[in-house]
């Protein structure tokens, strides 16, 4: 059975949000065990010329927004970039989890060879669906959670590559049919 648009768009994020929410968790635990304040968390960056953890969740939630309603040919929810908190943050990704569940997947499936066009502050970009999920999506998708990752990681968080990947099994796929003769 071939990998589906839709699993490896909004079932992949969907998942990585989960995951990314479990760090958020995790970053929420060791600012209270280690007496930090959790704002100096949100608003730490790699670099200073990168973007802080809050911007990088954000980001996160804006590319799996854009990529379920564009692969699906719908409108994205748009969200105000207002979080400055944990919770805050966390409720950004439950809604951002929230609408990709209401993303249909025949229609995501669909799009393989459809156009799909990305205007950004400088430039439109179009694609077929499937060269939009892998140059483009997904790479920015996974870029982000690894930035937000690596920014918690820096400021002492004690995550592992399992905490990143997830330590959820993941979810049980259909048995193959078996064939029957005689």
């Amino acid at each position: 059975m071939p990998l589906s648009i839709h699993a490896n768009s909004v079932g992949a994020m969907t998942r990585m949000l989960g995951n990314l929410s479990a760090l958020l968790d995790a970053a929420v635990a060791y600012a209270e065990a280690e007496g930090i304040d959790p704002a100096t968390l949100v608003a730490a960056r790699l670099a200073p010329d990168m973007h802080p953890l809050s911007s990088q969740i954000q980001l996160v939630s804006d590319t799996a927004k854009g990529a379920g309603a564009r692969l699906s040919g719908i409108e994205a929810p748009s969200f105000a970039d207002t979080e400055t908190t944990f919770p805050e943050l966390q409720e950004r990704i439950a809604k951002t989890v929230a609408f990709l569940a209401t993303v249909d997947a025949a229609a995501v499936d669909a799009s393989a060879d459809r156009m799909v066009t990305l205007k950004t502050r400088s430039s439109t970009m179009t694609f077929t669906g499937r060269e939009y999920l892998t140059n483009f999506a997904l790479p920015n998708f996974y870029f982000h959670v690894s930035i937000a990752y690596a920014i918690l990681r820096a400021n002492g968080v004690p995550l592992g590559k399992m905490d990143y990947l997830g330590n959820r099994p993941a979810p049980a796929q259909p048995a193959e049919k078996t064939l029957q003769f005689g």
